[in-house]
């Protein structure tokens, strides 16, 4: 599972990586990225511009918008046969742009966060699908999910899953409609645990209230000498 995510480099970073328009008066350092936020997305609909979606895949077929909190993710494994995905796969794929992740470590009765990145500390881009839902009154509303998967050897003594972090030669190809979709599920693989790192961050991550900037760094346990 992934609930929790950071995309914190400025405007100028995201659009020369992932090389889109970013309206600046739209974007901030978000620290803790939590479901239920509208948070920046980049479409095979809109490949050059970047978009505002909420977290939390609501199916065209919804009857109810509730239905989103549980679907934040998305399983690799089942991806092509479960209905709520099987349509976004082939026809709504995008990227989430993003500079670490959070997952939890069961410690007894405390959970405690583990902040995930790529040893570069640079900007990488999460699988994800997309959906355009119409409430009764006719309004739109625009929803994502995050693709997971086995975890590395970095991530499993956290958790038993982690997002699917596309290789940049692959960004291009998930967007890209003309490509057959068994070659789309080969692109989400486990990213390679050498390319990463990752270490113990403070438990006001927990809260998703929290966003601010001190949330991504290290962990240092009081010392009383």
């Amino acid at each position: 599972m992934c609930g929790r995510f950071q995309i914190s480099k400025t405007e100028d970073q995201i659009q020369i990586r992932f090389h889109v328009d970013v309206e600046k008066e739209w974007l901030k350092q978000i620290f803790n990225a939590g479901p239920m936020m509208q948070l920046p997305v980049i479409t095979n609909e809109e490949p050059d511009q970047l978009n505002f979606f909420r977290w939390g895949l609501v199916p065209f077929w919804a009857k109810d918008a509730a239905i989103g909190v549980k679907m934040i993710n998305a399983k690799s494994e089942t991806l092509a046969e479960k209905p709520a995905f099987k349509s976004a796969l082939q026809k709504r794929r995008c990227l989430i742009p993003a500079n670490g992740f959070y997952e939890w470590e069961k410690a007894g009765k405390s959970k405690i966060p583990h902040r995930f990145f790529l040893d570069s500390e640079e900007l990488f881009a999460f699988a994800g699908l997309w959906e355009s839902w119409k409430d009764p009154s006719g309004s739109i509303l625009r929803t994502f999910t995050i693709i997971t998967t086995t975890p590395n050897e970095l991530v499993s003594p956290v958790h038993d899953r982690m997002p699917v972090i596309l290789e940049p030669e692959f960004e291009k190809h998930w967007l890209n409609a003309q490509v057959p979709v068994q070659d789309l599920l080969e692109m989400l693989r486990t990213y390679p645990a050498h390319k990463m790192k990752q270490y113990r961050v403070s438990e006001k991550v927990n809260n998703v209230r929290n966003n601010s900037p001190d949330l991504p760094e290290k962990f240092v346990e009081n010392t009383l000498f």
